[in-house]
């Protein structure tokens, strides 16, 4: 029987959203942790109204990340994970990330984005010259990154030598494969003001000996030669296929024979419909980039293909949403 209940969910999603950021920014699930279960605590713990924290934390046991028995509220698995403060993996600082102005802003243009064919923001979208978001995403993203970067180092397997990372952002792609490999040199590229981001982060995982700083734009910058691996993690899809050709033709240049291009990504299936969040991601593309998109593991091939690659292979970062490209030169 049809129900609307669907398109209601749709039109009250952007709700959700912000109970999570309001959570977050209150330290409830941290509160919660701790010990703070009924609405008297959470409330002094919280520095909020009694009538606003249960508002708010009904709604998040609606949601699936609380759970409530008689006057007491608890965390669901996912919440004690990955948004309580003390947990170790905890990702709740990508929220101020993904409700950013100018994130926002691009949906609340999407309906001009789509008559375009590409973002209604001004200039070049996300992707303009030195845009500040950018620092922004090196900070609040980077505990979910240091988990994608954990699954990414794991796949690829030793390494040795200088790998470049390409749009470092926050770093710890790169870092993470130095942690692992005492035998790695960093060089990190990305514009100067996130780099101090990525600084900082090699020096607290104890790499700062063996990173380097190379400013500038990927689009303009030398490379140099003879690195074993590139990294170019979440950033082909912002570009469009011809784009992205150029730059890979770029990346096989540098590296060593029998060197590696590895690439994180969210990868739909040839349908373009799943995974769900793969496929999802082709909009926020839409709505932020000139050109960019989600593409399949075929579109993929093709670009390294053309590049001068010899091969590409998929590989899961399970339990995320993402997936790893390796490409061969």
């Amino acid at each position: 029987m049809p129900s609307p209940l669907r398109v209601f969910d749709a039109l009250t999603g952007f709700q959700r959203t912000a109970a999570l950021k309001a959570a977050v920014d209150l330290d409830l699930f941290t509160a919660i942790g701790a010990g703070a279960t009924t609405l008297p605590e959470l409330a002094k713990r919280c520095g909020a109204a009694e009538r606003g924290v249960r508002a708010l934390a009904n709604r998040l046991v609606v949601d699936g990340l609380l759970t409530k028995e008689g006057d007491h509220y608890g965390l669901s698995q996912d919440a004690a994970v990955f948004l309580d403060g003390n947990s170790p993996a905890c990702v709740a600082s990508t929220v101020h990330f993904f409700t950013e102005p100018t994130i926002r802003g691009a949906f609340d243009k999407l309906t001009e984005a789509v008559r375009r064919g590409g973002t209604a923001l001004e200039g070049q979208g996300s992707v303009s010259p030195e845009n500040p978001v950018w620092v922004q995403f090196a900070r609040d993203m980077a505990p979910l990154a240091g988990v994608i970067a954990e699954l990414m180092t794991a796949q690829v397997g030793p390494v040795r030598g200088t790998v470049l990372d390409i749009a470092a952002g926050h770093g710890l792609y790169g870092i993470t494969l130095a942690r692992h490999n005492p035998d790695v040199r960093v060089i990190a590229l990305d514009w100067p003001a996130v780099l101090e981001v990525a600084a900082e982060n090699a020096q607290k995982a104890g790499v700062a000996d063996r990173f380097t700083r190379l400013p500038g734009s990927a689009f303009d910058v030398d490379f140099g030669k003879g690195h074993e691996v590139v990294l170019l993690t979440n950033f082909l899809h912002h570009f469009d296929p011809t784009t992205c050709e150029g730059l890979l033709r770029r990346v096989h240049a540098a590296l060593a024979p029998g060197g590696r291009a590895v690439t994180v990504e969210f990868v739909p299936d040839e349908s373009r419909v799943t995974p769900p969040e793969a496929a999802a991601f082709s909009l926020t593309m839409l709505a932020s980039t000139q050109a960019g998109d989600a593409y399949p593991l075929s579109e993929y091939q093709k670009m390294f293909s053309a590049a001068g690659f010899s091969r590409v292979t998929l590989h899961s970062l399970q339990p995320t949403p993402q997936q790893l490209l390796v490409a061969v030169a």
